[in-house]
């Protein structure tokens, strides 16, 4: 309908996620912080785990590539993440704060675990919210990460190509790095078990697993084993 419209098409969502987002809009629209909108749509959905945004503020990615500075969306659905990276910007990083909540919840964590996600556009926002890094690295709990790369690729979307455009190495040695004195134990997949040693260099622990959540199965055991790396 939006083609015959004349409009844009390229960011195409389902009907779930149209309904979300139009609720999550209408109530933006209305004055609710982000986090109680997300409050709602957890009860919504009959959700016992607690989900907070990292913040209520407005924080946007900007891609700066040689086509100019884009936005995630433009970048990552309308161009296919085609486009070299020659840097990344937070927009509002500065001014943003926690969200109510956040700090509390790091706080009071018997553990805290970095998903396996792009550590530059996805975990990178996040510990560049003031506040949060500092408070993860200061935290009590023991910290887990898990390396989104598998023998130098990215199983699902374009965090090994933008490694490498950033100047870092397209290894899970590499995503190491960045989460240097974040994490205490760095989890890697069996067929980098090569790199333990490296990454143990770094002055964390690293456990080479099975990370590849093919299935719900699979995932459920990874998680699973990493909560198990947690535990005293």
């Amino acid at each position: 309908m939006l083609g015959h419209l004349g409009q844009e098409t390229w960011f195409r969502l389902g009907d779930r996620d149209l309904a979300i987002h139009l609720m999550r809009t209408r109530l933006l629209g209305e004055g609710l912080p982000l986090s109680s909108v997300t409050e709602r749509i957890r009860h919504a959905f009959g959700l016992q785990a607690r989900i907070l945004p990292m913040t209520d503020a407005p924080f946007a990615t900007l891609v700066e590539t040689p086509e100019g500075v884009l936005p995630f969306q433009d970048y990552f659905v309308r161009r296919g993440w085609r486009d070299p990276v020659r840097a990344l910007h937070f927009r509002n990083a500065k001014a943003a704060r926690p969200a109510p909540g956040v700090l509390e919840a790091i706080d009071s964590a018997e553990a805290i675990i970095v998903c396996p996600s792009n550590p530059l556009v996805s975990i990178a926002p996040i510990l560049g919210v003031p506040g949060i890094r500092d408070a993860i690295e200061q935290s009590r709990a023991p910290v887990a990460a898990v390396s989104p790369i598998i023998g130098g690729r990215a199983l699902k979307g374009p965090a090994d190509r933008m490694l490498r455009d950033l100047g870092h190495a397209s290894t899970a040695a590499g995503v190491a790095r960045l989460y240097e004195k974040l994490a205490d134990i760095f989890v890697v997949d069996k067929e980098d078990a090569g790199l333990v040693a490296e990454i143990e260099g770094l002055g964390m622990r690293c456990v080479a697993i099975n990370t590849m959540m093919s299935t719900p199965e699979r995932a459920r055991e990874l998680a699973s084993a990493v909560l198990g790396l947690l535990r005293p």
